[in-house]
């Protein structure tokens, strides 16, 4: 699956920083829901390993999953994820980065549309894999925001670019809302270059501007209003308010201004 390598990718580009922090950087707190980097990373980690153990063994993924709803209902599933994955430091981004490496090299040969399981309905082997490149680049923008790090993207993000296309009706439905009206005309420019079009013909609304800002709005990395992108309708405007391609209850996004890239960076390279 090329999504496998798109996901090992990201990964790629990730550790490229990561191995340019000391411990002390690891300890530092984000703007994402204050979690420090360590915290990310090991959230990282933990849901990479539990997408390889479903393809590997569901049996033994559903033990592992059963105590999680318990966890998440105490609002505490970081203290799931602490026991999961110990290591700190160093040993945590090594264990990631192994972790990564594993995981696309199990999915790169895998059937796309394989049945797996997961803590909701089953999924197929291709949703899995994604949604973990969609993770790895929505977590991670808290990181090279915190060391004023423009991160360089890659053409791989038109995988997010389609989750946020495909979760357009669930948005709604996840906040008990219909939708307005139908999916608005997209027109989005790639990191290539490259114009990536999604047309609706039921739809006279459009959504034109950067893919990297559109995937940072669909993941609730950035507030629309934060963002250059041009929505011409009311269906796509209320979107783009509560847009989330991933999983779990109704999450909104972050406040105008609240997440953004610090302007001080140490590092001479972009990732």
């Amino acid at each position: 699956m090329q999504q496998a390598f798109d996901f090992l990718e990201e990964c790629e580009s990730l550790h490229g920083l990561l191995v340019a922090l000391n411990e002390r950087d690891l300890a530092v707190t984000t703007k994402f829901k204050r979690w420090t980097v360590a915290d990310i990373i090991r959230h990282l980690a933990v849901w990479d390993a539990a997408a390889r153990l479903t393809l590997e063994d569901g049996a033994a993924f559903e033990r592992f999953f059963a105590p999680v709803p318990g966890y998440m209902a105490a609002n505490n599933l970081r203290a799931f994820e602490c026991k999961s994955v110990t290591a700190q430091g160093p040993g945590l981004i090594e264990y990631w980065w192994d972790n990564c490496r594993s995981t696309a090299q199990l999915y790169a040969t895998a059937d796309p549309k394989q049945r797996l399981k997961w803590g909701g309905p089953d999924l197929s082997a291709q949703t899995c894999i994604t949604s973990r490149l969609m993770e790895t680049w929505s977590h991670s923008q808290a990181i090279y925001d915190e060391f004023g790090v423009d991160r360089i993207d890659g053409d791989r993000i038109k995988n997010i670019v389609q989750i946020g296309v495909q979760t357009f009706l669930w948005t709604f439905q996840n906040r008990g809302l219909v939708p307005p009206g139908p999916i608005p005309n997209l027109e989005l420019k790639a990191p290539s270059g490259e114009i990536w079009r999604w047309r609706n013909e039921q739809s006279l609304e459009h959504i034109v501007g950067s893919a990297t800002e559109f995937c940072q709005v669909v993941t609730q990395t950035r507030n629309i209003a934060d963002t250059q992108l041009r929505v011409d309708g009311p269906v796509g405007e209320t979107w783009m308010e509560i847009a989330q391609c991933f999983a779990g209850s109704p999450a909104d996004p972050p406040r105008p201004g609240e997440r953004y890239r610090n302007a001080c960076s140490r590092f001479k390279r972009e990732w």
